[in-house]
């Protein structure tokens, strides 16, 4: 009998497994990674390069095969791909010239902003100096003047010190709109350091500049990464500026290319392979520094 009640007991005590139907949502949330939508995505993927890869193919056609078909043709026709494009390319002094200004706008407007960003970033966070929050306050508000109010004011501004029209004015209304971003996005980065790692590299001896050099940047790496290829893109893809402060001795590739389409429009053999190296060279930046761009992007967001 004792038994029975103790069986019994156990059976009421079990706990009931219901087996309950997945929603619809959960299903199909369920099916997300599947291999079906991976190929989808691929597919997806692949649909986005098509404009590169045409231009890519149409950089390496003849013209008059470019006035006579589609660049899909040389899928059935393979012996119209020659080089003969990019070695115009290479003997147009305008095309060359201004791939080298905007080498030389690209690379000081980038390394200028990391540089003086990556201080006022450390300064912001962990420096105490009057007014520090107000001053950070109009860092920020910066953010929101658009670049086109500024121009023609920069302009007469340029123009009465003597650098308008030349890189060193482009490179400086570059870094000049490129900085509050840069101390915004490195301060809030900084920020989230912990204070015992800087307290005892104080107690240590380290100068604030010893410090923001042997700790600081080293930590802030993935932040810099990412807004080094930021500035790269947004700078050297740029043709708004370029176009209203430089000159033809100074203009970048995005204005030399504009040039040559409104003087010469069946110019296409020299135009197809300069629009391909304008577009290639950020593109090989940015997966060159792909890794330490997501781990910027990535930072902060699990603790």
């Amino acid at each position: 009998m004792t038994t029975q009640a103790e069986s019994l007991t156990k059976t009421a005590s079990a706990p009931v497994v219901s087996r309950v139907r997945p929603s619809l949502g959960s299903r199909i949330a369920s099916g997300v990674g599947g291999g079906a939508v991976r190929v989808f995505l691929l597919l997806v993927g692949l649909f986005w390069l098509v404009p590169t890869i045409g231009l890519l193919l149409s950089s390496l056609r003849a013209p008059e095969d470019m006035s006579a078909s589609g660049w899909w043709k040389v899928f059935s026709e393979p012996s119209q791909l020659t080089v003969d494009s990019y070695q115009k390319l290479l003997e147009n002094g305008d095309i060359t010239g201004s791939l080298l200004n905007t080498v030389l706008i690209t690379v000081p407007a980038t390394l200028l902003v990391v540089g003086i960003g990556s201080l006022a970033g450390y300064a912001f966070a962990w420096m105490e100096f009057p007014g520090r929050d107000w001053w950070f306050l109009a860092v920020v508000g910066l953010l929101v003047v658009p670049v086109q109010v500024a121009l023609i004011p920069i302009a007469e501004l340029f123009g009465k010190i003597g650098i308008f029209g030349s890189i060193v004015g482009v490179v400086l209304f570059h870094v000049g709109f490129g900085l509050p971003f840069a101390v915004f996005l490195l301060r809030n980065f900084f920020a989230e350091i912990p204070r015992e790692l800087l307290e005892a590299a104080r107690l240590d001896g380290a100068s604030e500049l010893r410090l923001f050099a042997r700790v600081v940047m080293p930590l802030g790496a993935p932040a810099i990464a990412s807004l080094a290829i930021f500035q790269f893109l947004w700078v050297w893809n740029d043709m708004l500026v370029a176009l209203v402060f430089s000159d033809s001795g100074s203009q970048p590739i995005t204005v030399a290319l504009q040039t040559q389409v409104r003087q010469f429009g069946n110019n296409i053999d020299v135009l197809a392979p300069g629009a391909f190296i304008s577009m290639v060279i950020p593109l090989a930046v940015f997966f060159a520094f792909q890794r330490q761009f997501v781990s910027g992007v990535m930072a902060g967001a699990v603790k």
